[in-house]
């Protein structure tokens, strides 16, 4: 049995959320055939806070192996480094101690979500509550653990980043984990499972065909590419969001709303509207991954030399108005 203590802190849940939303099968199901016990979560867990606090105490006692710490929401360790503004009820210990201690006796940390990752939406703006990520804060290494920091089984925590993460992105992870069939070469460079930040948001999106020929939304709700116009930056994001998409067939993108690189650290300080696509003389300042601004602006005015007229009409349309027709010669 392999065994997996979930705790949330500054955050809002959403990753849970995310996660009870599994399909084919549920979460349930797929932890019971990777033989995982959830010894607690707290959304899903029936036990009393006095039954919880006997819990931490015995795996700290190592009565209780514990395989999997995650945590789901960054560290708060404010005011001034205590880590007080988030008490754990009945312990008279911060969350941030808890999460110390208890990562020396978990053989794999697993950070869940951008914010438990690298800071996240919590540690946008002033950041009054000081928070951080496990082993980052936002894209440098450190974070409350420590840039050096390796757990029992000598591994870095491993960052399953997203904003919230998709429900197989954490269920295929722990299965691996509990399989034992992780290893470092499975981690990107972010320490992020390769296995869907081998990707870029950009493939499998609906919109390629648009993009190809640079034919682009002008408003929220318009069919074409937003990347031109509208501050997508799903030719840079690492995830496979369009390849699987949430519940069988969502994504931002198919929502009508541009990619925001959710999976990255730092993610929520954009410096611009998430909606706004930053321009140099006429030329987008984000290119897409690997690509030389020379051969972005030669491609782009072959393409949109090319442009079908049925995709001019639909870019700006909120459905399809022109459909394909038959081939011309």
């Amino acid at each position: 049995m392999f065994n997996i203590l979930w705790l949330q802190s500054g955050g809002c849940g959403g990753c849970s959320m995310s996660l009870l939303n599994a399909e084919s099968p549920d979460v349930m199901t797929r932890f019971k055939s990777a033989n995982i016990n959830m010894l607690w979560h707290p959304s899903l867990s029936e036990a009393s806070a006095d039954e919880f606090v006997t819990l931490l105490n015995d795996i700290l006692a190592d009565t209780i192996p514990l395989h999997a710490l995650c945590l789901e929401g960054s560290v708060m360790r404010g005011p001034n480094g205590t880590g007080r503004f988030h008490m754990l009820a009945g312990t008279g210990k911060s969350m941030m101690i808890w999460l110390e201690e208890l990562a020396k006796k978990a053989h794999y940390t697993v950070a869940i979500g951008s914010c438990a990752a690298f800071g996240g939406i919590t540690s946008a703006g002033s950041n009054p509550g000081d928070a951080c990520g496990l082993q980052y804060e936002g894209r440098e290494r450190g974070g409350l653990l420590g840039a050096d920091w390796q757990s029992t089984h000598q591994f870095p925590v491993i960052n399953i980043a997203g904003c919230p993460t998709h429900p197989d992105w954490v269920t295929d992870m722990l299965s691996q984990l509990a399989m034992g069939d992780l290893t470092l070469s499975h981690l990107d460079e972010l320490n992020r499972p390769r296995a869907y930040t081998d990707h870029l948001v950009h493939h499998g999106c609906a919109r390629n065909e648009y993009y190809e020929y640079k034919a682009s939304a002008e408003v929220l709700g318009d069919m074409g590419c937003m990347m031109e116009h509208k501050g997508c930056i799903g030719t840079q994001a690492r995830a496979d969001c369009n390849i699987r998409p949430w519940n069988g067939k969502g994504s931002c993108l198919d929502g009508g709303y541009p990619c925001i690189n959710c999976t990255a650290p730092e993610f929520e300080e954009p410096r611009k509207s998430f909606t706004e696509t930053p321009k140099i003389a006429g030329i987008p300042v984000g290119l897409p991954t690997d690509m030389p601004k020379a051969w972005f602006v030669a491609l782009a005015s072959l393409s949109k030399a090319a442009t079908p007229q049925r995709l001019k009409d639909n870019a700006t349309a909120k459905k399809i108005t022109t459909p394909p027709g038959s081939k011309t010669s």
